[in-house]
């Protein structure tokens, strides 16, 4: 998976690719305004209705001013390992089990718990840092991937109208890397419903120059947390303890006591 930094068979014909640019280049510049690609972002190399495809997902999930302004997230993924985290300050805590990290994702810096002891060794504690952010890349992204289809290093490209697995027509974007992330080499294609404009299901190449496609399956149960939507299903396996919170106690990212989902939610409303 590509890191995510604090604060995604044939083109148009020519003829209809510029008529279609043409009708739609006034709505498509305004959503591109209201939705500015990230520094390094591949502009040169992505295709104009891509991009125009990418600003409406944004649009449908609630607008750029919303994902910017959302702050806390936690959830837990496919109901294991647990995320806590801060999107403006990268403050991140982890629980998997017995290890509990509290760190900061910007500075890499933090403390680590095992069986509520703490870790002193240095290379121990260097290695379980790397574990919670390397896991915070990958499942974040698992998470809130259709907020990143314009982050730095994506190329983005228009494959197609192709059907998804459940049957409904789709618009298909071929997002690729340069430069970026742990695996710079991965490829997906994203199905973004031709009705709704949300994302419906993803496919992954683990190298794109050499690798066979597999699907990673459907993006299910769209709910409003917040500002925003997101979607907790996966097909047999579902992120659990899902949450967008107004606020968290401060103790979350330095306290390493036990914290429970119940009393997170309750500590948003008196930090």
């Amino acid at each position: 998976m590509p890191s995510m930094p604090a604060r995604f068979p044939p083109r148009l014909k020519a003829a209809l690719f510029i008529v279609a640019l043409l009708v739609g280049s006034h709505s498509s510049l305004a959503a591109t305004e209201s939705n500015p690609p990230a520094p390094g972002f591949n502009l040169t190399d992505s295709d104009p209705r891509a991009i125009a495809i990418a600003d409406e997902v944004m649009a449908t999930l609630g607008g750029r001013a919303a994902w910017d302004n959302t702050r806390y997230l936690t959830w837990r993924f496919f109901g294991g390992r647990r995320h806590v985290w801060d999107k403006f300050t990268g403050d991140h805590r982890f629980d998997d089990g017995d290890l509990l990290v509290l760190s900061n994702l910007n500075s890499e810096h933090g403390r680590a718990w095992e069986k509520n002891q703490p870790v002193t060794d240095p290379t121990t504690l260097a290695a379980h840092l790397t574990k919670a952010r390397n896991a915070w890349i990958n499942d974040a992204y698992w998470l809130v991937m259709p907020y990143k289809l314009k982050d730095s290093g994506v190329t983005l490209r228009y494959v197609g109208t192709q059907a998804d697995t459940g049957g409904r027509p789709c618009d298909v974007l071929e997002l690729t890397f340069r430069d970026v992330g742990r695996t710079p080499s991965n490829k997906y294609h994203i199905f973004v419903s031709r009705d709704t404009r949300l994302v419906t299901e993803w496919t992954y190449w683990r190298d794109a120059a050499v690798d066979q496609p597999r699907s990673l399956g459907p993006w299910t149960n769209w709910q409003r947390h917040g500002q925003i939507l997101l979607a907790d299903g996966r097909g047999q396996r579902a992120h659990t303890e899902l949450a967008v919170l107004p606020a968290v106690s401060a103790a979350t990212f330095t306290d390493p006591a036990p914290l429970d989902f119940a009393t997170l939610t309750r500590s948003a409303a008196t930090p």
